[in-house]
């Protein structure tokens, strides 16, 4: 078994900038370390391998925090930046109601945590789960504001647009900066591929992204990515074209074994060639996971 260096949960955390509207928590992607344990679990093998990053828009005093990271520690340290940057007023959105989305909500206990009503109730119905998982969210702190359909706010004079989006989850909410043509995507979109959560609900899943992709959005920022590509203001439209491309491949897969059989290199080396897609290599377990999950499909 190759050497695991364990770092302190939060201490690899880098701030990074995309826009200077903008604060970009990421941390993960680190070779030979873990941040939890070296057994599996959901905070290493679900985001830290993979790049996780959580946002904060930010105008003036005010602030929005985009999903409370993976840890209290994480959660804390994002509080304690805005906080010293001159943040007096902190609402939280949740994009979804994944672990390592709501991993930090009792940091901002006392603040707005606004929600879908759909995320309200997956997290209801998965608490004891999320509460007694490895690590534990223990408590899970529940949304305080529930909304059921899209949503404008503001922070500062900025404009923010909630959008609901049933890509990755069945409640996906996107936040949108229209001033700025950003798009703050959660895991509706992720690079290089999806994870797919819901295989029964892919069809509808790429329905979703059309019209996503209809919003005409040039900056995407999403909670999976490269961090490089984040830190230089996010990734354009085509990684739309290239998700729709890979979903519509990993339905294929249930009539073509030779589509199946690929490892992720080769299911989406086209992507690759053209430098829409950067390969990654924990990612080849995602890849043959949700190819096991699309051919198990009744």
């Amino acid at each position: 078994m190759p050497h695991v260096t364990l770092l302190p949960l939060g201490s690899t955390m880098r701030v990074l900038r995309p826009h200077p509207n903008l604060y970009a928590f990421y941390d993960g992607r680190i070779e030979g370390a873990r941040a939890w344990s070296a057994a599996p679990n959901w905070l290493d093998d679900g985001a830290y391998a993979l790049g996780v990053c959580v946002y904060a828009v930010v105008d003036g005093t005010d602030a929005i925090v985009y999903d409370t990271h993976i840890s209290l520690a994480h959660a804390r340290a994002m509080r304690r930046t805005l906080e010293e940057a001159g943040v007096r007023t902190i609402r939280v959105v949740l994009s979804h109601w994944h672990d390592d989305h709501v991993a930090g909500n009792e940091v901002f206990a006392d603040c707005e945590i606004i929600a879908l009503a759909a995320t309200e109730r997956a997290l209801a119905a998965h608490r004891a789960a999320l509460e007694s998982g490895d690590p534990p969210i223990h408590p899970l702190v529940m949304p305080n504001h529930v909304i059921t359909g899209p949503t404008r706010l503001k922070v500062g004079a900025l404009t923010v647009e909630l959008e609901p989006a049933e890509i990755h989850s069945h409640d996906g909410l996107i936040l949108l900066l229209p001033e700025l043509g950003i798009m703050l995507a959660g895991d509706t979109l992720e690079e290089p591929i999806t994870y797919v959560a819901e295989p029964e609900r892919l069809g509808a899943h790429l329905e979703e992204l059309q019209r996503v992709k209809g919003w005409g959005y040039q900056h995407i920022l999403p909670n999976h990515g490269a961090p490089d590509v984040i830190a230089a203001g996010g990734y354009g439209p085509e990684l739309i074209d290239a998700t729709i491309r890979y979903v519509r491949k990993l339905i294929r897969t249930r009539t073509d074994m030779s589509l199946a059989d690929q490892d992720l290199s080769t299911f989406i080396a086209g992507d690759l060639a053209t430098g829409t897609l950067t390969y990654f290599g924990p990612y080849e377990e995602v890849h043959a996971n949700n190819v096991k999950k699309v051919m198990a499909l009744p």
